[in-house]
């Protein structure tokens, strides 16, 4: 019966008709812990968003993929239960908890009932507080992180990705996967995964909000109940990231029939006061599907690719933009002109009126479908508290698209793109294209 109220309640949450507008409150804890919330009480059912700065990237020197390897066993036992009945608890309540990693952030998503959210929250405060490492539950989980890594060695997209990681960033945690390597898990004991959960599960690093049936108070008090007792900090972050690619190709040989690109340059940070622009102007240039200038370019003039894509990428410590195609071997060569011939083309011209008012019109119109729910609400709340930006974001956001210029774009362009300076990894045996992998 729980489980059928809540994926009613899911339901609910899909089916409600967009907000026009929503109010954020931030709310701070009797014990002094910080979060945003969105306050709805349509239907008995909270979502919490949670995060951790710093992520896989606080991996110890020696121990990568240590903090992964942790993460996907907070889940695995608590307190005085073993991973069944942490799991039995977890559904008799109808809760769900999500907890995931990437580079910049370890993430938790949760899920409750109103009628249970104190109990669902005792559970979900085990899980951060006194996971158990179990000998069995490592090994299970070990197992399929490996599993995954050994995937990740046959995956053209894995490979490029990892490829272009490495050579960008070198020893920098950016440098290497979030998982680890096969030698680098097999590694791992119990004591490099309790040392992982606190150089990451910390006061001085947590970002929360929260959307829902819950007040102000109710929300309070939940928090100290989820955080107090945390460390108050964890391990120092990490430093900015050296960029070290200059433009050029990098090719990884691979048996596939399809060759797999992924490109990049430096980027722009996310508080950079012409973001917005830089923003509009890849929206042109290859973030806006079938209407961009890269899939008009490259897929229907041309028919070298079923996809191809550019985006900002703002990562904590090193902004980059980046981007992705895939090709046959004979042709991808051909993408590869047609990509950097429209690099520069937007990094000389910008955008035409035309180009710039349908993107604003698209742009605008699509924002408020973002919130059409409480997880995604909450989401979107926890996401901008980790960029820095106030409350007053999803009211002023629009405007901030609408302001800008064709003279923003022509100025921003011609200061970002660099046509010389992207570097393609292409995995595959593309023809025309002998450089060796390093």
């Amino acid at each position: 019966m729980m489980r059928l109220i809540l994926a009613l309640a899911l339901a609910l949450t899909m089916a409600a008709p967009v907000r026009a507008a929503i109010e954020i409150r931030q709310v701070t804890s009797p014990g002094g812990v910080g979060a945003w919330l969105v306050e709805s009480h349509d239907i008995p059912f909270v979502a919490l968003e949670i995060r951790f700065r710093g992520g896989a990237s606080l991996d110890a020197p020696g121990k990568r993929g240590a903090t992964n390897l942790m993460t996907a066993l907070l889940e695995e036992g608590a307190g005085d239960m073993g991973a069944r009945e942490f799991a039995r608890a977890r559904d008799a309540l109808a809760a769900s908890f999500r907890f995931d990693v990437g580079a910049d952030s370890l993430r938790v998503s949760a899920r409750m009932l109103s009628e249970n959210r104190d109990q669902a929250a005792d559970l979900l405060r085990q899980s951060l507080h006194a996971p158990r490492f179990d000998a069995d539950a490592i090994e299970r989980v070990r197992g399929q992180v490996l599993s995954a890594i050994a995937s990740d060695a046959k995956d053209p997209q894995a490979l490029a990705s990892q490829t272009f990681d490495r050579l960008a960033f070198g020893d920098h945690p950016y440098g290497s996967a979030p998982d680890g390597t096969a030698d680098s898990v097999q590694a791992l004991r119990r004591a490099d995964l309790v040392e992982a959960h606190a150089r990451v599960i910390a006061r001085d690093r947590l970002y929360v909000a929260a959307a829902g049936d819950i007040t102000a108070q109710e929300l309070g008090l939940l928090l100290d109940r989820l955080f107090a007792g945390l460390p108050e900090t964890g391990a120092p972050m990490p430093p900015q990231s050296d960029y070290g690619l200059p433009g050029g190709v990098t090719v990884v040989p691979f048996d596939t029939p399809q060759a797999v690109a992924v490109f990049g340059q430096p980027g722009m940070e996310r508080d950079d006061p012409d973001f917005f622009a830089a923003y509009v102007m890849n929206e042109v240039l290859g973030a806006g599907g079938f209407g961009s200038r890269l899939m008009e370019e490259v897929r229907e003039k041309r028919g070298l690719t079923y996809g191809v894509y550019s985006y900002l990428y703002p990562m904590d410590l090193a902004p980059m933009m980046l981007g992705q195609v895939a090709s046959s071997n004979g042709r991808v060569a051909e993408a590869i002109e047609v990509i950097r011939a429209e690099w520069a083309r937007m990094a000389q011209d910008g955008v035409t009126q035309e180009e710039l008012e349908a993107v604003k019109t698209y742009l605008t119109g699509a924002y408020p479908l973002r919130f059409d729910g409480n997880a995604k609400i909450a989401r979107i709340l926890v996401g901008m508290q980790m960029d820095g930006l106030s409350p007053d974001y999803v009211t002023t956001r629009n405007d901030r698209i609408r302001a800008v210029t064709q003279e923003d774009i022509r100025r921003v362009a011609s200061d970002l793109l660099q046509p010389d300076a992207l570097h393609f990894v292409v995995v595959g045996r593309p023809e025309g294209l002998e450089t060796p992998a390093n």
